[in-house]
């Protein structure tokens, strides 16, 4: 099982490395710009480069069943989830097959509804909530893949 984390924007790597150093799972940060990681074996650093999806394929092409993906973005999600993977975000939402049609279909609207110029106001902010519920989702989706893997 191998954890990859979409980083360029994510609120939630610390946790992320904390919760895989706890279950000893390799964790790869990916990103098109440098960002600091801690000092471990299990923890790698990739830099791709810049560009609508580079990081997004980079994860997509290496997820196998059983990874998890930690990423905002719904069609890495969808990518994710067709492969065998889990796909969290980090606000601890679960992305599934019976919710990912939906998120997909939500965010074609909204896309939409912005370019005639709507102004939406983007998401709410990050709040400890979210943190607390993200910790959960990650925790239970290691341990039932965990489960699985016996």
């Amino acid at each position: 099982m191998q954890v990859y984390i979409d980083a360029d924007a994510c609120p939630v790597k610390d946790e992320v490395y904390k919760v895989a150093g706890r279950y000893g799972l390799s964790t790869t940060v990916v990103s098109n710009s440098f960002i600091q990681i801690p000092a471990s074996k299990l923890i790698a650093r990739m830099i791709v480069d810049a560009g609508p999806d580079v990081a997004d394929d980079w994860i997509a092409e290496r997820t196998e069943p059983g990874d998890i993906v930690i990423t905002n973005d719904i069609p890495l999600a969808d990518r994710v989830l067709k492969t065998g993977g889990v796909a969290i975000a980090p606000n601890g939402r679960l992305f599934t097959a019976d919710s990912i049609g939906q998120a997909l279909a939500q965010r074609s609207i909204m896309e939409h509804i912005r370019s005639t110029g709507e102004i939406t106001g983007g998401p709410k902010p990050f709040a400890a909530a979210d943190r607390s519920r993200f910790l959960q989702a990650l925790d239970e989706a290691v341990n039932r893949e965990q489960r699985r893997r016996r």
